[in-house]
């Protein structure tokens, strides 16, 4: 039967519907594009194999020409999309990780998590924790030739910026079989997908805006605990300390007319007022809304944004 025949039986704007029949449409971030040299940019990528066992993969950039015995900043990404659409192969976030690397100079990996609701939460923080171990264990030549692993950050925006978060706690505990931690430079946040219970700042005012991320939320994460739970909360109980993140820096990029902007600026204000030992930093992008940057990628805002984390990337103190 047509899809377009089914009877819907949920629809989350803008993202996707759910037929009753219980099949899943999603209406945005689906094309894919392959890897390759672009010609813009000079940036080359290719796809790899992280697990084998669940299929997740990544693509991964680096500049087509890098000078002998050069080692690169590692940047480990995160795409967004809520947690229910897109990937590393959609068009979009290969333009902008394509124009990222050439920017910023660096050696990029941009994870292709699994999505909700066929893979629900925590599938995506694991599938991005077990990228980050992959991408640690030297089995990638592109990453033992040309990476600095000293020169180690995490990136992402909406919900990709979540999951950076949460990784940047995770990745300071040991792990259980070589004892090892992971030591992280800094965080890049782009418009970060956190959320709350309790409205703040425009979230007051936005009632119809604020119960539509509700909804996303709630679909996506189905706790008890609702929008306060710790994974979308980082601020509400059970979550860890904020001065317990362990990288040097975090950049932080709101925009003016996204509902999620007060948020972001919650995460700067909280992390500057506690007893964090980084340096943090705070981007605010006039008269746009939320990730405008990977759908308007030419336009002056969105290269000012790269320009931004690329000159985080390469000042934070080696």
């Amino acid at each position: 039967m047509d899809s377009k025949k089914k009877q819907v039986s949920l629809e989350l704007l803008p993202w996707l519907v759910v037929h009753s029949d219980g099949t899943i449409e999603r209406l945005a971030g689906n094309g894919v594009c392959p890897p390759g040299l672009d010609p813009e940019t000079k940036v080359l990528s290719k796809d790899i194999i992280i697990d084998p066992k669940t299929g997740l993969s990544a693509r991964i950039y680096r500049p087509d020409t890098i000078q002998p015995d050069q080692k690169l900043p590692l940047v480990l990404y995160f795409h967004g999309g809520g947690f229910l659409i897109s990937s590393a192969s959609f068009p979009n976030y290969h333009t902008s990780l394509n124009k990222l690397v050439a920017q910023a100079n660096i050696i990029a990996v941009s994870v292709d998590y699994r999505l909700a609701p066929e893979h629900p939460l925590p599938i995506a923080y694991e599938d991005s924790w077990n990228a980050l171990q992959g991408i640690q264990a030297g089995n990638e030549p592109w990453i033992n030739d040309y990476a600095d692993l000293d020169r180690f950050f995490l990136a992402g925006d909406s919900a990709g910026a979540n999951i950076s978060h949460h990784l940047a706690f995770r990745a300071k505990q040991s792990d259980p079989v070589t004892g090892r931690t992971v030591k992280i430079k800094g965080i890049g946040m782009i418009h970060p997908y956190f959320w709350g219970t309790e409205p703040i700042g425009s979230e007051v005012t936005e009632e119809v805006r604020k119960q539509m991320v509700d909804g996303w939320w709630k679909f996506v994460c189905p706790s008890d605990k609702g929008s306060d739970d710790p994974w979308i909360n980082p601020f509400t109980d059970g979550s860890p300390e904020i001065d317990g993140l362990e990288c040097e820096g975090v950049m932080i990029i709101v925009a003016e007319k996204d509902i999620l902007r007060e948020r972001g600026k919650m995460y700067y204000e909280r992390l500057v007022k506690s007893k964090w030992r980084g340096k943090a930093e705070i981007m605010e992008t006039k008269g746009k809304d939320h990730v405008f940057h990977i759908f308007e990628p030419d336009c002056d805002e969105a290269m000012e944004i790269l320009r931004r984390l690329a000159l985080f990337i390469n000042q934070v103190e080696t």
